[in-house]
């Protein structure tokens, strides 16, 4: 073997700076992930107190703050990465048609995430408010038992409990009582 067959090989087997600044990239974007994670759970903590939310609303909100931020890492370092998705494309193209749908249709079940988030930030009652959910003939009117990432409780009148669909509570008017 020759001095130059042998350097031509050497440099082959090795790995390159880019496998370096790939690994680099993908170090820098977890640190980044753990630190907005933490940043994001004590906005979300911050919101909660100031609101006086429960601490199993937090919860919710954190865990899907959580996925969200996940989603974002996995993106990422595919982008760095350079993973080819001409392979998946359709299947992604797909998800996200499904996806789409649901946070749109009116029964689903991410329609009724999307509305805890909006009914977290945005809600003036919270959990032992009285109020009335002003829907015609069909209005509720209790005490809200608890909150969930899919439903609100309400302790009717009459003692009976009552579940409620986030996405149907955002969508009528509810009044403080």
């Amino acid at each position: 073997m020759t001095n130059q067959q042998y350097i031509i090989e050497t440099i082959a087997n090795e790995p390159n700076l880019k496998t370096y600044a790939e690994i680099g990239l993908t170090f820098l974007a977890i640190v980044l992930f753990l630190i907005a994670k933490k940043i994001v759970r004590k906005l979300i903590k911050l919101h909660a107190i100031k609101n006086e939310h429960s601490e199993s609303r937090m919860t919710y909100m954190v865990k899907v703050a959580n996925f969200g931020l996940v989603l974002i890492l996995i993106s990422i370092i595919a982008v760095v990465w350079d993973i080819s998705f001409e392979g998946i494309s359709l299947y992604l193209a797909s998800i996200f048609t499904v996806i789409g749908v649901a946070l749109f249709a009116s029964w689903s079940l991410l329609s009724n995430i999307t509305a805890y988030m909006i009914i977290f930030f945005y809600f003036p009652f919270k959990i032992g408010s009285n109020i009335r959910i002003l829907d015609g003939d069909n209005s509720v009117e209790g005490k809200v038992e608890d909150l969930t990432l899919f439903f609100i409780k309400i302790k009717l009148i009459s003692g009976e409990v009552m579940t409620y669909p986030n996405n149907l509570a955002i969508q009528k008017p509810i009044k403080e009582l």
